[in-house]
């Protein structure tokens, strides 16, 4: 049995047994103790045991009494009776002796043969004693699943948790079982420690109740059966489900590019959300694509568009598991058909202008094409759209808005000449299509150009600088020619250090005269007309019909060449590198912006050919702005405003209906 709750202390108890023996009838042999119960220093000696010594020779019982044999606990003699038999003395303590404690015994020489012969020394041996025995039910300490769980994974073992070691001879299946009702289930059972394990042979059903039971068959080591029997339930993981699919099943009329989702039921493990076990077929063909997992869904993307009304299937197996491990039911599946071939209308260029054939095309014309739905403007491009003169290409930029492409030349075309359009199969619609066929187109220009009058400035032609709001100089400029202000009053000039006369005023920084509204008669009434004239002139530019040159590369003209004509634009324009104005000295250009102008730093326009500043008008909507250190040529008629930066020169007038603001400029009438 299993001793338990044992007493710390070992005390000495002596044993002193002391024998009077019968005298020998062989005086000449001495007895001696041959062997002794307990032996010399035994341990777990049981509480309740006697004390014995075996003798080389019969004793004299009557001198084989308590006097001669004693037992000792340290100095106190312990109760007890002492019996003869045979050759055998025997101890026998009143009560139980205590637990975890040493005892001596001792036999002296009092003790005697039966010739009267004593020991010939005294006989002494110690012992201790064991622990209290265990008399203490085991319990149940914990279990594995806990009683009453549920979505308990279906590959778990159930384990019983004990209060103290338990005999594992006693942990079999007659007294630890798993029952799913009244069905036992299959497993092996295992213990170690504390913790007898029950593993079931194969996965566990999902969705199912299961019952563990230990009986009080199971004991521990000192043969303690179990306090009470012991009976705990838990439920298995749900199976997962689809619980949504697009497209549903037996759909038709799906899209050729329709990915396939799959939603479950619950979260699953993305391990298992694979091409093994999520696929689509077409028949008995896989279909080739990308899978993905996010969420509680499952998408598989095609590689290609599907084939059109054709059944698919997709199939999902019981390989896909949830978080738990626990598998689909069965394997999923479901169909549908894809829709019927798109009926592909293909892109085709309606118009053209010039018109295949023309005569008389004017050299500053842009060339365009007009196409039958909106293409890819990714695909109108100067390799897809183009302009030869016989077998030499014609230099230019493409432009693509709505549904018509334009192709502006670089420079004027050559008189009397004959020049092919083209635009190629390359040319694609948002779907894709190509055009049906390359269409090409000719046309012959005429012996001259039209001749563009310049915009008549009217009075304001008087002024190099003039404006309505405010002229403001930063920092020291040179400005050539007279400077005009309306309706604002002088005080609106600032930064040029004005020196007022009768009439107009002077500045060291200006090689003319300064005019503003507040000044003596006429000069109010001279600029007031002088300000119509310049909103006259802005509205004239601007409202010039038919331009040679629209949207020219979209506004962004950097680079370019621009020849005589006629330029419209809808946007903001800038030239973030320098461009070059080629012209005889009476041709004209007149550039028209809706959006704002701007001039990059240390960007330069250029004269060609004899071409001259008064001769160039830059309408502009929006806002005029020229860059550090850049060069401008022309005739700014703004509607809103004019900036020239740090070191900025123009040789031409900055005409704005608000303000001018400049920075160390240099500004030259023409």
């Amino acid at each position: 049995m299993k001793l338990r709750n044992v007493l710390p202390l070992i005390t000495l108890l002596t044993v002193v047994l002391v024998i009077g023996c019968k005298k020998s009838t062989d005086p000449g042999i001495r007895p001696t103790v041959l062997s002794t119960v307990p032996i010399t220093n035994a341990t777990a000696v049981a509480i309740s045991s006697n004390i014995s010594a075996t003798f080389s020779a019969a004793m004299d019982p009557t001198t084989c009494t308590a006097t001669q044999f004693s037992v000792k606990q340290g100095t106190t003699l312990v109760p007890g009776t002492v019996t003869y038999a045979g050759t055998t003395a025997t101890f026998a303590p009143t009560s139980n002796m205590s637990p975890s404690v040493e005892y001596t015994a001792t036999i002296t020489t009092g003790a005697k043969n039966m010739s009267g012969n004593s020991l010939a020394q005294d006989k002494v041996w110690s012992f201790t004693t064991g622990t209290l025995p265990d008399v203490t039910a085991p319990t149940v300490a914990s279990t594995s699943p806990v009683n009453n769980v549920t979505s308990v994974a279906l590959n778990v073992p159930f384990a019983i948790t004990f209060s103290e070691p338990m005999d594992a001879a006693t942990i079999t299946a007659s007294t630890f079982t798993l029952k799913q009702g009244t069905t036992v289930v299959v497993g092996a059972i295992s213990y170690t420690g504390n913790v007898a394990t029950f593993t079931p042979t194969n996965n566990l059903s999902a969705g199912t109740v299961y019952t563990a039971t230990i009986s009080i068959g199971a004991k521990d080591m000192s043969g303690n059966a179990l306090a009470a029997a012991g009976t705990y339930t838990f439920t298995t993981d749900v199976a997962p489900t689809v619980s949504l699919t697009n497209p549903v099943n037996s759909a038709t009329g799906v899209v050729l590019s329709q990915a396939v989702a799959i939603t479950f039921s619950k979260a699953m493990n993305p391990a298992t959300i694979v091409a093994a076990n999520v696929f689509v077929k077409q028949g008995l063909s896989l279909v080739a694509g990308v899978l993905t997992y996010t969420g509680n869904v499952a998408t598989f993307t095609p590689s290609s568009s599907l084939l059109a009304s054709t059944v698919y299937t997709a199939t999902v197996t019981t390989g896909a598991k949830d978080v738990l491990g626990t598998s689909l039911a069965t394997s999923f599946n479901f169909s549908f058909t894809t829709a019927a071939a798109p009926v592909i209308v293909l892109p085709m260029v309606n118009a053209t202008s010039p018109l295949n054939n023309a005569t008389g095309v004017s050299r500053n014309n842009s060339v365009t094409a007009t196409f039958s739905k909106v293409m890819d403007p990714l695909t109108i491009t100067t390799s897809t759209f183009t302009l030869a003169q016989g077998t030499t290409p014609v230099a230019g930029v493409v432009s693509y808005s709505g549904s018509t492409a334009t192709f502006n030349p670089n420079t004027s075309l050559a008189a009397s000449t004959l020049y092919t359009a083209t635009i190629t199969t390359g040319a694609k619609d948002l779907a894709g299509n190509a055009v049906a066929a390359a269409t090409v187109w000719s046309f012959t220009t005429g012996a001259t150009s039209a001749a563009l009058a310049a915009v008549n400035l009217g009075s304001s032609i008087n002024y190099v600088i003039l404006a309505k709001t405010a002229i403001t100089n930063i920092s020291t400029s040179a400005i050539t020619g007279d400077l005009g202000l309306s309706p604002a009053a002088t005080s609106y000039i600032t930064g040029l250090s004005i020196t007022n006369a009768t009439g107009y005023a002077t500045s060291a920084q200006v090689t003319g005269k300064i005019y503003a509204a507040d000044m003596a008669a006429p000069t109010g009434i001279d600029l007031t007309t002088a300000v119509n004239d310049m909103i006259t002139a802005y509205t004239d530019a601007a409202g010039r019909p038919t331009p040679d040159f629209s949207e020219l590369g979209t506004g962004i003209i950097g680079g370019m060449t621009l020849t005589p004509g006629l330029y419209k634009w809808t946007n903001t324009v800038s030239m973030a590198s320098g461009i070059t104005i080629s012209g005889s000295a009476t041709d004209v250009w007149i550039f028209q912006i809706a959006g704002n102008l701007s001039l990059g730093n240390s960007v330069n326009i250029t004269l060609l050919g004899g071409a001259l500043p008064k001769n160039i008008f830059w309408q502009v909507a929006g806002q005029a702005t020229f860059g550090t250190t850049s060069h401008f040529e022309g005739i700014v008629l703004s509607q809103t405003g004019i900036t020239l930066q740090t070191g900025a020169s123009m040789n031409g007038r900055a005409l704005a209906q608000t303000a001018v603001i400049l920075d160390g400029v240099a500004i030259t009438k023409p």
